[in-house]
């Protein structure tokens, strides 16, 4: 492999860590939502937690929320759930679905994120990579398919017209 071609290839996913994540994500997720396995999830984050109640997050000094994102075709459901980078706990579901909320769309500017209005009083807004590797605010979790699919089911199925 010769220089530039080290330059330019991306960093390496540590696939054990990034698998480990992954299942802790899911342990999560079960419990705290009922029927969780129907679920396809991703990890996603939120760059203004001070609109929801995200509990353990407010003692920290960022203003990243770490996200379990799952969502289900059949109902047309997402399901974020609060978490912090080390995995070590999460917060109450929030639960949106497709025929009971205001507004759903993909944003572009400032940043890609999935906006969801569940009312006029607020929205959130879920940023989701393949995968962040700042330990200190991101959960490291590898997931290009998923997110994939998660971006075809919001565009397709959960984003109002």
């Amino acid at each position: 492999m010769g220089f530039f071609s080290k330059l330019f290839k991306g960093p390496e996913v540590d696939r054990a860590k990034s698998d480990a994540n992954a299942k802790r994500m899911r342990e999560l997720f079960n419990q705290m939502v009922v029927d969780g396995d129907s679920y396809r999830l991703i990890f996603g984050y939120t760059e203004d937690v001070s609109r929801f109640n995200y509990g353990f997050v407010h003692g920290s000094k960022t203003k990243i929320g770490n996200l379990i994102v799952g969502w289900n075709e059949a109902s047309q459901t997402i399901v974020v759930v609060p978490t912090v980078p080390d995995l070590s706990g999460c917060g109450d579901p929030t639960y949106y679905r497709r025929s009971e909320i205001l507004k759903a769309y993909r944003n572009k500017y400032p940043t890609e994120a999935f906006i969801i209005y569940p009312d006029k009083k607020g929205y959130i807004g879920i940023n989701a990579y393949d995968w962040l590797d700042d330990e200190k605010l991101y959960v490291y979790v590898s997931q290009e398919e998923e997110l994939a699919a998660f971006t075809e089911f919001f565009m397709k199925k959960f984003a109002t017209k």
